[in-house]
């Protein structure tokens, strides 16, 4: 199951709980319980989990602690209990029902530790925190009101006025407004696209999902979350561009799972084009059991199969086998059910404005079989391959490693034709 964590939609840590929640009373102590002082402060490292790591912070204080996870717009959220013995620690934290616990000893000037949640358990190194400066921040910020409050997007203005404007969604998980995502990494791939755009007279919005970053607090259960909840933000975003006088055209770019978020928005609001990036072609359940073949036992992928067909079904599965919980656990499951209904090339037929299609010869994650699919859904659409692109729009090779590698890695550049490609489309040159 070592590629569920970065092939499957959904997001190891997928964090959806309110950042106003309450502290538990916290115990600390042992019978018998010496405490070494070094413990206490604050400590950074990644989780070690498949084809990549997830930063955190974990602020270890006598009374208690919190753990962060910046990347996913987790700050202080408090433990439910921690304890001391010498040089161990041990902390448990109740994640929207999620029970998450880190079992560490303290060696040298480092945590050696192990990070347990849903049945897995990944390799966790702490070192005491280094505050790091922050990016220079090139948008401005605005927001938007939808369901439950209001959504905070970046606005990417253009030396141009009026100008056309381009929603950018995001896809799956926990990946931010940037393209950053807390299971693959750093590569600011949809900060470049935004910039980039920029540059040529278009200007963007991006924005966080709910539940991550800047939109944290829009979401206080997991079980909330549906693709459709995510589509009714889109539009509300698109409605209010539509309506800002100092843009010429409204378009949509939707990444990945922001590809069927896009189309579907696409839709429902005033739009002149949609451009679709590495977007499946085939309905979910395909997808999931093309990426489980050969990763699970016969037993757990007849398993996966009846729950993912029952899912569809608009049914939740009531047991679950601990090695799947991860992708089928109880709160996730409404998600899912919402996901499952929607076939892409369907819905992308119904798409009325001007259709460009990108796919990347190297993406390891979406194949052509996908971009041939939406082909067929759209016959107007304009298919566009991009040699030696992989799924975070970059250039890669085809080994896997070596393609995975680049997921973390932000000073790399968006692949040479994306850019004129996208701009071109917009512009309808």
């Amino acid at each position: 199951m070592k590629k569920l964590v970065v092939l499957c939609c959904i997001a190891l840590l997928l964090v959806a709980c309110s950042q106003k929640e309450k502290a538990t009373k916290v115990d600390t102590k042992k019978e018998g319980q010496v405490m070494n002082e070094q413990l206490i402060g604050k400590w950074a490292g990644d989780i070690e989990i498949p084809n990549g790591s997830l930063p955190i912070i974990v602020d270890l204080q006598k009374e208690g602690g919190s753990l962060s996870v910046p990347s996913q717009g987790l700050s202080n959220y408090p433990f439910k209990s921690v304890t001391y013995d010498e040089n161990e620690v041990q902390i448990s934290i109740n994640l929207n029902g999620s029970l998450i616990e880190v079992i560490g000893t303290l060696k040298g000037e480092q945590i050696e530790a192990t990070f347990n949640q849903n049945g897995g358990k990944f390799r966790l190194l702490l070192k005491p925190y280094v505050e790091q400066p922050a990016e220079p921040v090139s948008y401005e910020t605005f927001t938007v009101p939808v369901k439950d409050g209001d959504l905070t997007v970046a606005l990417q203005k253009s030396s141009k006025e009026p100008s056309p404007v381009v929603l950018i969604i995001a896809g799956s998980g926990p990946t931010d407004k940037d393209g950053n995502s807390a299971i693959a990494g750093k590569n600011n791939s949809l900060k470049m696209l935004a910039e980039g755009l920029a540059q040529e007279g278009v200007a963007s919005v991006r924005y966080d999902k709910r539940g991550i970053g800047d939109n944290t607090s829009l979401l206080t259960k997991e079980d909330d979350i549906s693709i459709d909840l995510y589509v009714d933000d889109a539009v509300q975003i698109l409605k209010a561009l539509s309506a800002n006088k100092d843009y010429s055209s409204v378009h949509v770019i939707g990444h990945s799972e922001g590809s069927l978020i896009g189309m579907l928005a696409a839709q429902k609001a005033d739009v002149e084009s949609f451009v679709s990036i590495a977007g499946a072609g085939r309905a979910a359940d395909t997808l999931l059991l093309e990426q489980l073949t050969g990763q699970l036992t016969p037993a757990l992928t007849t398993e996966a199969t009846t729950i993912l067909a029952t899912l569809k079904k608009g049914e939740q599965v009531k047991n679950v086998s601990p090695e799947l919980q991860a992708l089928f656990r109880p709160s996730v499951q409404p998600y899912m059910i919402s996901w499952l209904k929607y076939n892409p090339a369907n819905e992308l037929q119904k798409v009325k404005g001007r259709v460009l299609i990108i796919q990347g010869t190297t993406d390891i994650q979406v194949k052509a079989t996908d971009a041939e699919a939406l082909k067929q859904g759209n016959e107007k659409a304009e298919l566009i391959y991009m040699d030696g692109m992989n799924h975070i729009l970059k250039n890669a090779p085809e080994n896997r490693e070596e393609n995975i590698a680049t997921y973390a890695d932000p000073t790399l550049p968006l692949h040479t034709n994306l850019l004129p490609a996208i701009h071109k489309f917009i512009v309808n040159d």
